[in-house]
C-alpha cells in the first residue's frame, strides 16, 4: 500500500491532531501491507501523556522535535480511552486502538516466517523469549543506553541499526518522546524500510513482564489507575500531576474553537 493511501484514510481531528478512524483490525491490515514497502513510514499512538507533552504549558525541551515527529507520522492512533471519552463529550468519535492490542495482533496474526523484525529497546533476554513464544520471524535487537536523547552518538547508532536492518517492522520500545523522535530521524535519513511502530511497553505486556488491567477496567477508562497501583513510585507524577493537565488543554482548545467561530 502506498503511503499516500494510508494518509488519505478516514480520520477524525481532535485537539488539532488527525486521529485514524480505522478499527484495530483494519489498522493492523494496513500496517501489514505497508511492511513490505522499501520506503520507511511509522505509526504513533498518542495517549494523555503525549498530548500533555505536545500541547501543555509546562516546559518540555523536546516539544518541537516531538511535534515534528507527530506531523510526519503515517498513522496516528488514539491509544487512550480517556482521550476517546473526552472527544465524545464534544461530539467527536475517536477510534480507540491501544498500542498494546495492536502489537499483540501483529505478533499473533501478521508476523510470519518471512518477517524481519527490528526492535529498539527491551531487555537482553527479549529475543530468546519472543522466539519461544512467537517463533518464525527474523528478530534483531538494539538496546540503546539510558538518556538517549541527550546522547547524539547513541542516537546515531540507533538510527544506523534501524536503517541497516532493512526490516519489515521496526518496534521502537524506548518510550516517548525517544521512540517518535528516533523514528522521525530514520524517516528523514531515507535509508530505512518497512514500517515502524512506537509501541511503549507493549512487548513487556505481551511477555508478561507487566500486567495489564482487567478488561472491565480498560473498558471504563481506568487502566491508568491499575498501572498507578502497580508501580506508584514510578508513575505517580505522570498520572496524578501531569495527566490531569489534559482537562485544561481540552478546555483551552474548546474555548479557542468557540472564539474562532464568533
Amino acid at each position: 500500500m502506498h503511503i499516500d493511501a494510508i494518509r488519505s484514510a478516514p480520520s477524525e481531528c481532535f485537539l488539532g491532531i488527525d486521529f485514524s478512524a480505522l478499527s484495530l483490525t483494519a489498522v493492523a491490515a494496513q500496517i501489514s501491507a505497508q511492511s513490505s514497502s522499501p520506503a520507511f513510514s511509522y505509526v504513533v499512538t498518542p495517549n494523555v501523556d503525549h498530548i500533555v507533552k505536545l500541547k501543555g504549558d509546562s516546559p518540555f525541551p523536546q516539544r518541537t522535535s516531538f511535534q515534528a515527529a507527530y506531523d510526519s507520522a503515517a498513522f496516528t492512533l488514539c491509544d487512550s480511552r480517556i482521550l476517546g471519552g473526552l472527544a465524545r463529550i464534544f461530539g467527536y468519535q475517536l477510534a480507540v486502538v491501544p498500542g498494546s492490542d495492536l502489537t499483540a495482533m501483529l505478533f499473533k496474526r501478521h508476523f510470519s516466517d518471512q518477517s524481519r523484525i527490528a526492535i529498539v529497546g527491551g531487555r537482553e533476554d527479549m529475543l530468546t523469549r519472543l522466539n519461544a513464544l512467537f517463533p518464525g520471524p527474523d528478530y534483531q535487537q538494539h538496546i540503546p543506553p539510558m538518556g538517549l536523547l541527550d546522547n547524539e552518538e547513541a542516537m546515531r547508532r540507533a538510527e544506523d541499526f534501524v536503517c541497516d536492518a532493512k526490516a519489515h517492522y521496526t518496534l521502537f520500545a524506548i518510550g516517548a518522546p525517544q521512540s517518535e523522535i528516533l523514528a522521525h530521524r530514520c524517516l528523514k535519513r531515507g535509508a530505512a524500510s518497512g514500517i515502524g511502530l512506537c509501541i511503549g511497553a507493549s512487548i513487556e505486556f505481551l511477555l508478561g513482564d507487566q500486567i495489564r488491567a482487567p478488561q472491565w477496567m480498560q473498558n471504563i477508562g481506568l487502566e491508568w489507575a491499575f498501572r498507578l497501583a502497580s508501580n506508584p513510585q514510578r508513575l505517580w507524577r505522570r498520572y496524578l500531576v501531569e495527566g490531569p493537565r489534559i482537562f485544561a488543554i481540552v478546555a483551552k482548545w474548546r474555548y479557542a474553537g468557540r472564539s474562532a467561530a464568533i
